[in-house]
């Protein structure tokens, strides 16, 4: 079997246990697999992160600086957009193929164990496990650990980090965490632990109130964005933004970020607040590590311009929160005369309200279908942006492929410098439009 045969096995046969939340929501699977593991989680320090949004490019950002400070980091994120090893990064690199394999190899017997002794494990309890391992066998110096899905029984939760994150919460999974804002904060609260500090994003009143109340129960540190760190000024710059910040041990000016829209500044100040509280002591972090780190900083799928003439940008919206924070931005960024969307969404979202917020920003909309088999029909989904958008403004392509040579059609039918392509609507869309496009 070659090399090629033998990862498309290995990730066929993860893929098959199936997601998360077909799956008892409990942690004593992941307890008596690393138990078995002999604790791989326990052997670095650990930023973990939760949150509704931001959580992806928050988790780079914390990465970036701290392999400023020569520190060997591991990453775990979810989902991917191309391969499954994106998930799984050391030294800012995705695992080899080979040591992919290699890694699923060693540990499926043990799975085999946990499976009989504890019930099957899920797709994302089995990747969990792997980059606990990758992590410790490198070895890294600080693990940052995204959850997959809430906070109090993700698999991730095993680990006790000792900086606990929160990025903004709005709704998002509800059929899950539950039926708003103050119930999924309780579910994401679940990763603040005794002792850790608590780096919270900017939240709406109820969620503040839910995660300060976890806080204090469990005696953890807490530092909010807008109290303790903050941006505290941010002006558009070419390819991005520069921003002013206060963080938890001193000030940091004018620093490019080359990313777009004000969460964007959010995440970076509550990235920078993290490894502050990681680092102890109190002096700030050198200038000049803040800026390189900052400037390194990508974040593939959030409004990632691809191609220019006409301009296409890809965005992993798939919430209402997240398209609100993406139409602010490119509403500041871009002076667009002619914004063509394309979308395709997941059958579980709430896609009527993304439409909602697509609506004023675009001219046109061709509705499509991604790879997911959670993919919201193409049929369904132009029935849903007529009723939104006007049967005129709407355009039905099965085919992503198709759907984006049309609207690139159809951008070219204004200013060439003034015309736009938004491909949006999944992390899922997104991957799919990276390679379709071959972004590299």
């Amino acid at each position: 079997m070659t090399a090629a045969q033998d990862i498309h096995a290995v990730e066929a046969a993860i893929r098959a246990r199936g997601v998360e939340w077909d799956i008892d929501p409990t942690l004593d699977r992941m307890a008596g697999l690393v138990d078995l593991l002999g604790q791989p989680q326990a052997t670095f320090p650990v930023i973990h992160i939760a949150g509704t949004n931001g959580k992806s490019s928050t988790a780079r950002m914390v990465e970036a600086l701290l392999r400023e400070r020569n520190l060997r980091v591991g990453r775990y994120t979810s989902p991917e957009f191309a391969s499954m090893r994106d998930r799984i990064c050391v030294d800012g690199e995705p695992l080899t193929e080979e040591r992919f394999v290699e890694l699923f190899q060693e540990l499926e017997p043990v799975f085999t164990i946990v499976d009989q002794k504890y019930g099957r494990l899920s797709f994302f309890e089995v990747l969990t496990a792997m980059a606990f391992a990758a992590f410790a066998d490198a070895p890294v110096d600080v693990a940052v650990i995204e959850t997959g899905m809430g906070g109090t029984w993700d698999a991730t939760n095993v680990a006790d980090g000792a900086v606990a994150v929160i990025t903004p919460i709005s709704l998002d999974h509800t059929d899950y965490l539950g039926p708003d804002v103050e119930s999924i904060a309780g579910e994401k609260a679940g990763i603040i632990k005794a002792g850790a500090t608590a780096v919270l994003a900017q939240q709406t009143l109820g969620a503040a109130e839910v995660l300060m109340l976890r806080a204090g129960e469990v005696g953890a540190t807490v530092a909010r964005e807008g109290l303790e760190f903050g941006v505290m000024h941010r002006e558009l710059a070419m390819g991005g933004q520069l921003i002013n910040m206060k963080g938890l041990k001193g000030a940091y000016e004018e620093i490019f970020l080359p990313l777009y829209g004000a969460h964007q500044a959010g995440n970076a100040v509550t990235a920078l607040a993290a490894v502050e509280a990681m680092t102890g002591g109190g002096e700030p972090l050198a200038d000049e590590l803040v800026r390189q780190a900052f400037a390194q900083v990508r974040s593939p799928g959030r409004l990632e311009v691809v191609r220019r003439g006409p301009t296409v940008i890809i965005d992993a919206a798939h919430n209402p929160g997240g398209m609100e924070a993406s139409a602010d931005a490119i509403t500041e960024s871009f002076g667009f005369t002619r914004l063509i969307a394309v979308i395709a969404a997941m059958a579980d979202k709430d896609v009527d309200s993304i439409l909602e917020l697509l609506e004023p920003l675009v001219d046109e909309i061709v509705v499509s279908k991604n790879s997911s088999p959670r993919s919201m029909s193409a049929e369904e989904l132009a029935d849903r942006a007529e009723g939104v958008f006007g049967q005129d403004r709407v355009h039905l392509a099965p085919r992503l492929d198709d759907a984006i040579d049309l609207a690139i059609t159809l951008a070219d039918e204004g200013d060439e410098f003034g015309s736009g392509v938004l491909i949006t609507g999944s992390v899922v869309t997104a991957g799919d439009a990276r390679v379709l496009l071959k972004v590299g």
